[in-house]
């Protein structure tokens, strides 16, 4: 079943290609809607298909050596995951969860790998992801090794921020579980850290929203 004409521009977007191009690709796919906390993949299941998510986010998580969650990478708006181009990747590591009502397209067992073979741009498109993905996780890496807790909760946040109006703005504000999973730190110090920042006058929460009043303040830390 092909998808709707809303697809295809969003196809042609993600892959910077041609009209005709999207058209082609988006035929290939199928729309599927997992509610918040679906479980997409299982650790251990051996995926065949490609999603790219078109709304809302997924996590890969795995569990620590002291039972705790750990987020390897998190998915969002135009990203892959699955067997992408690598059809014989083995058993899936990490488990992969919505996090929030997540949209996506769903390419079926090797047809992803004909997209990236027939059209360039998909080819390229998933380069340039991978090597995104690539420089996300070596930054985190880095980060747990020179950065204090503290000091990577306020990274994260700025990183995390998206400016709005000329301001920069965290929407909607996960909360200090979901952070505390991102960043492999302990409820307790994210939560200690952003109330920190709040008498510091350096983020404001506005409803569901984070707002990160003055950078500088975040910045001051560890730069």
């Amino acid at each position: 079943m092909g998808l709707d004409h809303d697809l295809t521009g969003f196809v042609q977007r993600v892959f910077a290609c041609p009209a005709e191009t999207a058209s082609a690709i988006a035929l290939r796919a199928t729309e599927r809607v997992y509610a918040a906390q679906a479980v997409i993949l299982r650790a251990g299941d051996r995926p065949s298909d490609t999603w790219l998510v078109m709304a809302g986010r997924a996590q890969a998580l795995v569990y620590g050596a002291e039972g705790q969650l750990v987020m390897l990478q998190e998915y969002a708006s135009g990203d892959l995951f699955g067997a992408i181009a690598n059809l014989d990747a083995g058993p899936q590591a990490a488990e992969i969860k919505a996090v929030e009502t997540l949209r996506a397209a769903l390419f079926l067992g090797a047809d992803f790998l004909t997209l990236i073979e027939t059209h360039t741009a998909v080819g390229l498109a998933v380069s340039r992801l991978l090597l995104r993905q690539l420089s996300e996780t070596t930054g985190r890496m880095a980060d747990r090794i020179t950065l204090s807790a503290p000091d990577r909760v306020r990274a994260e946040l700025l990183r995390m921020a998206v400016e709005v109006e000329r301001r920069l703005v965290i929407d909607p504000f996960t909360g200090v579980t979901a952070l505390g999973i991102k960043l492999s730190i302990a409820r307790e110090t994210v939560s200690r850290a952003i109330n920190d920042l709040e008498r510091r006058g350096a983020v404001r929460r506005e409803g569901r929203a984070l707002i990160i009043i003055s950078p500088r303040l975040l910045r001051a830390d560890f730069v």
